[in-house]
């Protein structure tokens, strides 16, 4: 009897062992094929053009009266929209910013004595503009502003005062830029499997990529939001499991 006992937990105990040395050989097996994938990216361009133009134009008037000093602000910012309307830019929504006023009698560093003007105003003419191509051409002759007197400074808020100009209609291009990243990837992830003599399965793990908006013309010192001319570009990131 114990003989016989002895023989079944025997027995039982090699079908234990085999059964978990089966499911060990088959988690490996598993693991390994959990570590075959691919990474590849998919990239997809749009050469877009900008549908909105922001052109802030600082203008600075000095004197020792500050009534004066006014004065000649006033009559720089009406030059300003007498030229924009003679370049054909719409000024209805032109707006006035950032009027500042400094006496140089209450700058305690500088001394008043030194200064050739004790009044110095700024203010900043903002034009807003859908048509970023009038713009830049109006920009191109901004040196009729300087010539017919207007004194111009850059710095501050706006950057060097030269026009901006915006891409607004990113969002209707992301879903297909997307789709097209994706396939795009794919087809590279299809590339690798043929030649690595296996079969692409699902995906492991995706990344859509940032957006970004880049200059046309993509040389040094050359800012994306200078140009007109801009490129959209997307780039995807997709882990694939790799099968035998």
């Amino acid at each position: 009897m114990k003989i016989q006992q002895t023989t079944t937990a025997a027995i039982i105990l090699g079908l234990g062992i085999a059964i978990g040395g089966i499911m060990i050989g088959r988690g490996f097996e598993l693991g390994r094929s959990g570590d075959r994938y691919v990474t590849v990216k998919g990239v997809t361009e749009r050469d877009v053009t900008a549908d909105l133009a922001i052109w802030p134009l600082r203008v600075v008037a000095a004197d020792n009266d500050l009534t004066t000093a006014h004065s000649k602000l006033q009559a720089s910012v009406q030059k300003i929209m007498q030229f924009l309307v003679a370049q054909h830019v719409d000024t209805s929504l032109a707006t006035l910013t950032n009027f500042e006023v400094s006496d140089a009698f209450t700058n305690q560093y500088g001394g008043a004595d030194r200064a050739p003007n004790r009044y110095v105003i700024h203010q900043t003419v903002v034009v807003r503009s859908n048509n970023p191509a009038q713009v830049q051409a109006a920009s191109q002759h901004v040196a009729e502003l300087v010539n017919s007197g207007v004194v111009l400074s850059s710095g501050g808020e706006y950057g060097n005062g030269g026009p901006t100009f915006v891409f607004t209609g990113l969002n209707k291009l992301k879903p297909t830029m997307i789709g097209e990243a994706t396939a795009r990837a794919r087809e590279a992830a299809e590339q690798f499997a043929r030649d690595s003599k296996s079969s692409l399965g699902g995906i492991m793990t995706a990344n859509q990529g940032v957006f970004e908006i880049l200059p046309r013309d993509q040389a040094q010192g050359i800012t994306e939001e200078s140009q007109v001319e801009k490129t959209v570009r997307v780039v995807s990131t997709v882990n694939y499991y790799l099968k035998d």
